[in-house]
């Protein structure tokens, strides 16, 4: 038996078994933008503004926004993840990569408003993230242009839905309404990013798809 496992860490030593070394810390990455509590370089806006009166109709609509927004933003993580794995330039994966860090960012802040406002996150997240990463993975193999064009054509659909969102919230409540500003700023230079690295203009249909399954993952994620 010892001359079995130092055969398979000479083995692994010497990367006989790339697929295994590659999906470890992706299979890592998934577990912990699912169930971990996420990181965050910058502070949470809005966390120094003080908590508006709302009725609990009003605190139960927006935790639930806020459910829908940690939603997708596990979604873009997996989007990311999946994209990052099969892209064939360097620089393209260090921009997918950058990107994923600061939507990890919007999961912290969106978490934590979530809990502040005595909400849950979605019982789906598990679901949402395999697909998501199903999706990335398909993307990425059509080659980088056409996953960056996915990319900023999700950038840009998730900045409107950001904006219904904040218009959606009670007048008073800003400390919801700085989290969405940022994370909206923050999706757009995404989808600037991506058309600067050469995002090919996705089909209408496609477009379209994705704003159909846009909201079904809403309006699960609203109750679910």
């Amino acid at each position: 038996m010892p001359c079995v496992w130092a055969s398979i860490r000479i083995q692994s030593e010497t990367r006989e078994f790339p697929l295994i070394d590659t999906l470890i810390p992706q299979f890592d990455k998934a577990l912990r933008a699912v169930f971990a509590a996420a990181p965050t370089r910058r502070p949470m806006p809005g966390q120094d503004l003080p908590e508006a009166e709302m009725s609990d109709d009003e605190k139960r609509h927006v935790a639930a926004l806020m459910r829908v927004n940690h939603c997708g933003e596990i979604c873009a993580q997996a989007l990311y993840q999946g994209q990052a794995l099969i892209s064939r330039d360097p620089a393209v994966r260090r921009e997918l990569e950058e990107a994923a860090w600061e939507e990890t960012e919007h999961l912290n802040w969106t978490e934590r408003r979530i809990a502040e406002l005595g909400g849950r996150k979605s019982l789906l997240n598990p679901l949402w993230y395999a697909g998501s990463v199903a999706i990335g993975v398909l993307a990425g193999k059509c080659g980088d242009a056409w996953s960056l064009g996915f990319l900023a054509e999700t950038e840009r659909q998730v900045e409107g839905h950001l904006e219904g969102h904040m218009a959606s919230l009670p007048a008073q409540d800003r400390k919801s309404w700085e989290v969405l500003e940022q994370m909206k700023a923050d999706e757009k230079r995404h989808a600037e990013t991506a058309n600067h690295y050469g995002a090919r203009e996705l089909p209408s249909p496609v477009k379209l798809a994705m704003r159909l399954s846009s909201k079904l993952m809403t309006r699960l994620s609203y109750v679910a």
